[in-house]
Parts: C-alpha cells; structure tokens; sequence
C-alpha cells in the first residue's frame, strides 16, 4: 500500500472530524459514559476486522481516540482514508 501525499490526504478528511497529526489521522468522540464508548469502540472492532485494517484506539472513560495510519506505508493511504469514512458511518460515530 502507497502512502499518500499531503494534499490527497487533506482532500481526503475535508468536511469530517478527522485531523492530520504529522503522519497520523485523529479522531476524538464523546459518547456519554464508559459504557456507550465500549459499545462504540467495539462497533469499531467488528469494522476493522472485517477489513482487517486496524486503528489505534484510546479510550478515556466517555472519549474515545481514533488514531489511523498504515504502518508499513509510514503513513496515511487509500485504506486509512477509507476507514475513516466507515468510521464515521458507525451509530454513535
């Protein structure tokens, strides 16, 4: 998988809640409690396994951290921007 450059990448999370941190995309959510965020970390879960690409999750009681980047590619590619897209598709997203 290719990494891509800086202006896809910018294209690519225009008008979403990502943000491009150096190489990464991030992502923050609330979601209420400890219990809707673990609900929506395992909706994230079922997602990247079926796509078997996977994000850096963190969760802090209610928030939970979406971190995306291709770690052999050293960087954002075509998949990372697609599962951000999924991503955000997800109830509570």
């Amino acid at each position: 998988m290719e990494r891509l450059d800086d202006a896809t990448v910018t294209a690519g999370i225009e008008g979403t809640r990502w943000r491009r941190e150096g190489d990464r995309l991030r992502r923050t959510s609330r979601h209420g409690d400890f219990r809707a965020a673990m609900a929506f970390v395992n909706a994230v879960a079922e997602l990247a396994e079926a796509r078997n690409h996977h994000p850096d999750i963190a969760v802090h009681w209610d928030t939970v951290e979406l971190t995306l980047w291709t770690h052999t590619a050293g960087g954002v590619t075509a998949a990372d921007l697609e599962l951000a897209g999924a991503l955000d598709a997800l109830p509570g997203g």
